[in-house]
């Protein structure tokens, strides 16, 4: 007799879980616990019964195989491969130990990390998106054709956005649990880059209200007081303050250096500027836990 998969799903997609069981689709509202779904209770259940298979190592030929089907199917949708990086798969396996643990499927079990930290945890890449997809099946096989037969799982595979993804699958008995970690990875700058990127969109925008371009200046105390937001978790440091006094100072954070800040219009488009210095930072923080460039942008 052909045996129909128990197949069981959570994707990580904004602030909505989704649950799906043998093609049925039910939805929980991001105002519902997940501890409370009745699926993630029947889901406990179908875990608790299957022996544990004692073994070694993660299952990595199931994880190569993920990530063929995954590159497979958004090829065919015009998406860029995903590459495997080696920290998500880390955050990836580990994840799914614990739910194998918790005998449970779940974006954060008690006492867990949130996604980004869990991610910031264990890899170096720049982030400025990430998705999961957590999931109870059979197989590579079954667990990819179920995963894109639920929209928030098909489109956390086929998001043209993501370029990296971590893979982790543990064995219970006949069941695998599934992980897959996606993000959006950055370019790695160096300080010097992130400045330059500032100060062509700086003159860019000079340039296009017509005004006059800025002389760059170095000042060491510019880096100073990036640093110290970073160090902060916050901006306008007791450093900056004390720059403040002596220029017109616009403090941020940003993931892409080659745009400037919507509100920084005002400040930037004074007739009675003349020179600017740029001081930039790299932080990891509560607040941004995959990094972010800190940046003091003063001008004379």
């Amino acid at each position: 007799m052909h045996r129909v998969p128990t197949l069981l799903l959570m994707s990580l997609l904004g602030m909505g879980a989704v649950t799906v069981q043998s093609g049925t689709r039910l939805m929980a509202s991001p105002a519902e616990e997940p501890g409370q779904h009745p699926q993630k209770a029947k889901l406990t259940a179908v875990a608790a019964k299957a022996p544990d298979i004692p073994f070694d190592n993660y299952e990595f030929q199931t994880e190569q195989q993920l990530l063929a089907l995954a590159n497979q199917s958004r090829r065919k949708a015009g998406a860029p491969l995903l590459t495997l990086d080696p920290g998500l798969s880390n955050a990836a396996r580990i994840h799914a130990q614990a739910m194998l643990t918790a005998r449970q499927l779940s974006h954060q079990l008690k006492g867990e990390l949130s996604l980004p930290q869990r991610l910031a945890d264990r890899t170096n890449l720049q982030l400025d998106q990430e998705g999961e997809n957590v999931a109870l099946d059979y197989d590579a096989e079954h667990g990819h054709e179920h995963l894109m037969l639920s929209p928030p799982h098909r489109a956390n595979l086929l998001n043209p956005a993501y370029n990296v993804v971590g893979l982790g699958v543990v064995r219970s008995g006949d069941r695998l649990f599934i992980v897959q970690d996606f993000g959006h990875a950055l370019p790695n700058y160096s300080a010097h880059e992130v400045k330059e990127r500032i100060a062509t969109a700086l003159n860019q925008r000079r340039h296009q209200l017509r005004l006059p371009q800025l002389e760059s200046r170095h000042l060491n105390i510019a880096d100073d007081a990036a640093c110290s937001m970073a160090h902060a978790d916050k901006l306008g440091t007791p450093p900056v303050r004390n720059l403040a006094k002596r220029a017109t100072v616009l403090t941020y954070t940003t993931l892409h250096p080659e745009m400037l800040p919507s509100e920084s219009g005002y400040a930037i488009s004074s007739y009675n500027l003349h020179t600017f210095s740029i001081g930039a930072c790299y932080g990891r923080s509560d607040t941004y836990p995959t990094g972010v460039y800190w940046v003091v942008l003063s001008m004379e």
